[in-house]
């Protein structure tokens, strides 16, 4: 498996690219790692990179993130871990991982030393290459649930937030994100974009506001676009920018990140 990404990196245009696509494909190998190890049954997957796996966003993504939706499902995530760890060992990959789960939130990150360097795609022996993984363990409730057969480099079943509730997961890291993230504008502008997506979960989203201490007014079905437009115009478009290109699938989508462009999309000016 480990010659399988050899060629898959090959003719790639430069080693950001490279990077991008070598890190999605371990991230679908630590989602089939994590199904061999019944993970998919207590967590649903959500965020950014879910939003890649699931429907095709066209951005590579960095994290992991799941939500604990059935923590009577034998929730083990220590054992999760040691499945990706034997895995990958098992095929020769040097992997270590770090791990925290005495918080709320459990984390890890899985590390591949001297990988990028074996892929040509560093001239650092011993750089790392990291993957983190996010647990809450304590989700706001509301979340609708779905399972999808999704196939990316292998075929993988998911449990993960239903569209809706995926929409209402970006809004609130919008809203509540203390620095600007041009990744959630990027999906943002991408929900909208497509007229068949749902609104967003807002009994979900009024959890995860309240669980994160928000001050602004409650979201109604009436007010939610200008709520979001409204925090849209305080943000640093140009370090949006700098956040989300080495992340782009297409170049060419870096002109439709504009706050005209999301107003629009949002009902706030035609």
């Amino acid at each position: 498996m480990k010659e399988f990404l050899s060629n898959l990196l090959q003719n790639q245009p430069n080693p950001i690219n490279g990077k991008n696509l070598a890190r999605e494909y371990l991230q679908a190998r630590i989602l089939e790692s994590m199904q061999h190890s019944g993970a998919m049954i207590p967590l649903a997957f959500h965020g950014g990179t879910s939003l890649r796996f699931l429907f095709g966003v066209p951005r590579f993504s960095e994290d992991l993130d799941f939500a604990l939706e059935n923590p009577n499902a034998n929730y083990d995530f220590r054992h999760y871990l040691k499945t990706i760890k034997s895995e990958f060992l098992a095929e020769g990959y040097n992997v270590e991982i770090k791990m925290n789960d005495q918080k709320t939130v459990h984390s890890a990150f899985v590390r591949f030393q001297g990988l990028l360097y074996e892929l040509n795609l560093s001239p650092q022996t011993n750089e790392s290459f990291s993957i983190k993984i996010e647990v809450d363990t304590r989700p706001p409730a509301g979340a609708g649930l779905a399972i999808t057969l999704v196939r990316r480099h292998i075929t993988l079943r998911i449990q993960h937030h239903d569209q809706s509730s995926l929409l209402a997961g970006k809004i609130h890291a919008i809203l509540q994100r203390k620095y600007t993230k041009g990744r959630d504008i990027y999906d943002l502008i991408w929900y909208l974009s497509d007229p068949n997506w749902p609104d967003p979960n807002l009994t979900l989203l009024a959890n995860a506001l309240s669980q994160t201490g928000w001050q602004g007014q409650p979201l109604t079905p009436d007010n939610w676009q200008k709520v979001i437009y409204e925090k849209l115009e305080t943000l640093d478009w140009k370090a949006a920018l700098s956040d989300v290109i080495p992340f782009l699938e297409r170049q060419e989508d870096i002109p439709l990140i504009t706050l005209e462009n999301t107003a629009r999309l949002l009902h706030q000016i035609r």
